[in-house]
């Protein structure tokens, strides 16, 4: 497949790409330099000042603080790609020099052991995250060399990477280890990529193959460094950082989410390119243990806020949930890079029930305001005073000490045209992922062709193509396959090209129409659009008995602001009779599902009953679901996606 780019042209997704721009980029700028009142100190900039000798002090926040800049210069430069703009620019070019100033002259960069603990670089791999900022480094470095043409980030990274690759490896005198936070793997790939250098991806496999090899590294080190840590207590817990077992024998989604799925999305970029089968056996197996039983219906991965991390198949809590902002981000990463591997549209229906309800609940409509987790039912007392749900916020924080989520939304937000399409490599299959307005360029056979996207969704069905042809040739060959989403329940979508319905084939979730196209063909793709019920499976005892509403790819969730009784006493009826309307004056419109349902009546309980022999009964309540993404823009209050039956 080719690298492939559209420029979005859409009216539900331009909104929150020029929130990004406008506001989030501005906004997190400001963070990073201990500007936001009220806020969590990021010590990010800071800590580069210091490091650079241009500040005294100490340094703060965590120990990879140096990636929250590194990722919002990524989200910069995607930004700039699409909207160039040359305040902002002069802005990332000031940081970048920053930076600059800070690395070592050998190419080592990372404020934390330049600061606090100088000469104790490369003693702690388990815990310290220095190639995890590197990573981060890698992928900022690319992107801006993308967007501007300009190397001097791009520089300071392949030092910093000649150094890592000079230093680890299996050769005498090189270091057998790998890092306890993935990321630099996928990093190297978009190196090799954009440098076609050999050596960044010969790394790249390295930390992978090395990983959960005999002896293993993290007890080694551990054993070297006195059995001491940063902050975990005891011997190293190999599953959590997934080097229990080599890779390729891993089968079932284990540990910290955000480091499995960052390594499951560099090993897919690896068997995608050396071809090894194993390698793509392994993210075969993964992939379908992560969503066919560790998956919230919205997309969020990560069970428990122990390690923030997979538990075990179908212990999917609601009230406790975790569900990392990342998690999803990296989930994302994972589909799009198994849908280069193979074009199946459950990779890509994942993908959007990733982006659509548990990312984009993750920002409020300011945006300015993140959650890091993301709770599938919150009860706010229980989250102020319930020690097993501090971690549950019932609205979204200004900032964090750690801050990774707030810029990895703005970074893939930022480059969301990339997740749309992939095109052939001899331009004759194009494959539509997600269906956001959009305007694609691609050349076949000497045409160069426009592809116009229009889409209604998620508020309607109609998609629409229009074909602009350009060059010698008149007529073009292609053959475009459209996704067929999984959230579709009756009936099959229908297609007309210029009006007249037309036949397709399905090809692993895609309808394919293969045909001779002339300058100005529409094609309207119609998918029904309906509200359903949905249940868990019977395994997923959190949700026994319990019923979530979702219409096209958006789950929906009720809130204590629309339903005013506590929503544990709400259930549907049994026929809930739901209707659709849109409301165009609620949070900046939306389209609101309501229903009949039951609510307790608590005025038959005393307050010295705390139980009685059972009475079903209860009264009759409206109840009223708004999209999942929007919930926790009003008053502080309950929520709940699964109510019961």
């Amino acid at each position: 497949m080719r690298i492939t780019s559209a420029s979005i042209q859409d009216t539900f997704w331009q909104n929150y790409i020029d929130l990004v721009r406008q506001t989030v980029i501005p906004y997190q700028w400001e963070a990073l330099n201990d500007r936001i009142e009220g806020a969590e100190p990021s010590h990010a900039i800071r800590n580069f000042r210091i490091a650079a000798g241009l500040e005294e002090g100490e340094f703060g926040g965590w120990i990879f603080q140096d990636s929250d800049l590194y990722k919002w210069l990524e989200a910069v430069s995607y930004s700039l790609r699409n909207h160039p703009d040359s305040d902002l620019e002069t802005i990332a070019d000031g940081a970048i020099d920053l930076i600059g100033q800070a690395q070592h002259e050998n190419g080592y960069l990372n404020t934390y052991f330049t600061t606090k603990e100088p000469g104790k670089q490369w003693t702690n791999l388990y815990e310290a995250h220095e190639l995890y900022c590197a990573g981060h480094l890698i992928e900022a470095a690319v992107a801006y060399y993308r967007a501007t043409g300009k190397r001097k980030l791009l520089d300071i990274a392949c030092r910093f990477t000649d150094l890592i690759a000079s230093m680890f490896g299996t050769e005498p005198n090189q270091i057998r280890g790998y890092c306890g936070h993935q990321e630099i793997e996928l990093a190297l790939i978009k190196l090799y990529g954009i440098t076609g250098e050999e050596r960044y991806l010969n790394l790249s496999r390295y930390f992978i193959d090395e990983r959960g090899s005999k002896p293993n590294y993290f007890m080694e080190e551990w054993e070297r460094r006195g059995r001491t840590t940063i902050w975990a207590q005891g011997t190293p817990n190999l599953e959590v950082y997934q080097c229990h077992l080599p890779v390729r024998e891993q089968t079932v989604a284990v540990g910290h989410s955000v480091r499995a799925v960052y390594m499951y999305t560099a090993m897919a970029d690896l068997a995608r390119l050396t071809g090894d089968v194993k390698l793509r056996e392994a993210c075969e197996r993964l992939w379908a243990n992560t969503t066919l039983k560790q998956m919230y219906i919205t997309g969020g991965i990560g069970a428990t806020h122990l390690g923030e991390a997979f538990t075990f198949d179908y212990d999917l809590p609601n009230d406790t949930v975790y569900a990392e902002t990342c998690a999803s981000i990296g989930l994302i990463f994972w589909a799009r890079r198994m849908l280069q591997l193979e074009a199946k549209g459950d990779y890509a229906d994942v993908m959007e029930r990733a982006l659509y309800n548990n990312v984009l609940g993750s920002m409020s409509t300011d945006g300015k305001h993140f959650f890091y987790v993301n709770p599938l039912e919150v009860w706010p007392e229980a989250s102020m005073k319930n020690p097993d749900k501090h971690h549950v916020k019932p609205v979204r924080q200004k900032w964090f000490g750690c801050s990774c989520c707030p810029p990895n939304v703005a970074r893939l937000l930022s480059s969301l045209n990339d997740y749309i399409y992939d095109v052939s490599d001899d331009g004759k299959t194009v494959h539509t992922h997600l269906y956001i307005g959009s305007d694609l360029r691609f050349e076949t056979a000497g045409c160069m062709v426009t592809l116009k996207q229009r889409s209604e969704l998620p508020w309607g069905g109609r998609v629409e193509f229009t074909a602009s042809l350009s060059g010698k040739a008149d007529r073009a060959a292609f053959a475009l396959a459209l996704r067929v989403p999984g959230w579709i329940q009756s009936g099959s979508p229908a297609l007309k090209v210029n009006g007249e319905i037309q036949n397709y084939r399905v090809e692993s979730g895609y309808a394919v129409i293969d045909r001779v196209w002339s300058d100005g063909d529409t094609l309207e793709w119609l998918l029904p659009l309906e509200t359903m019920l949905v249940e868990a499976h019977p395994l997923i005892r959190a949700n026994a008995g319990k019923t979530a509403i979702q219409r096209g790819p958006l789950v929906y969730c009720v809130e204590e602001a629309d339903c005013g009784v506590p929503l544990a006493m709400l259930s549907l009826a049994e026929d809930p009779k739901l209707s659709e309307h849109p409301h165009p004056d609620l949070l900046g419109g939306c389209v609101v599902v309501e229903g009949e349902g039951i609510a307790i009546d608590i005025s038959a309980w005393s307050e010295i009953q705390p139980y009685r022999p059972r009475q079903k009964q209860g009264v009759p309540a409206r109840i009223k679901a708004i999209p999942y993404f929007l919930w926790g823009n009003r008053q502080p209050g309950e929520m709940s996606v699964w109510l019961r039956d």
